[in-house]
């Protein structure tokens, strides 16, 4: 569906509900969806979307998933306060993952770090590189 708009100027768009209605999910109806600070370009995260996920997304301006763990809905920072305030909704160039320019209030990570991906690999290891937030209150309490 997006490939239509290869090699189109700046402004070619189509409709969001045909983009939508066309987004090739998995097997298990999911699409990869990776979250980055809008400002830092930090990326934060990698999660996955359903449909439903998406339309909430959309609608409310806060980022929701889809917990393959849990099977529901995951709507970022609802027990934390960890929220992700969306600014910005990207497709790939083939549709089939999203990007979302996020304002990442608090960690993004279950660990309690800014980042999901604080493993690095340094020669033949994989090096921790960050630390948990250290937040003057717990995020719930928000």
């Amino acid at each position: 569906m997006l490939t239509r708009l290869e090699g189109s100027p700046i402004g070619a768009s189509l409709p969001l509900t045909e983009v939508l209605a066309n987004l090739p999910f998995d097997q298990q109806g999911l699409v990869a969806a990776v979250a980055q600070q809008f400002d830092t370009l930090e990326v934060l995260m990698l999660a996955w979307m359903n449909r439903a996920a998406i339309n909430e997304t959309l609608a409310t301006g806060f980022a929701c998933y889809w917990s393959r763990s849990r099977q529901s809905l995951w709507r970022k920072g609802e027990t934390s306060g960890c929220r992700q305030r969306v600014i910005e909704t990207r497709f790939d160039c083939d549709g089939d993952a999203l990007l979302l320019l996020v304002d990442q209030l608090g960690g993004a990570c279950h660990t309690g770090r800014r980042s999901c991906f604080y493993n690095a690999v340094k020669d033949d290891r994989v090096e921790v590189i960050s630390t948990p937030l250290q937040l003057p209150f717990h995020p719930s309490q928000k």
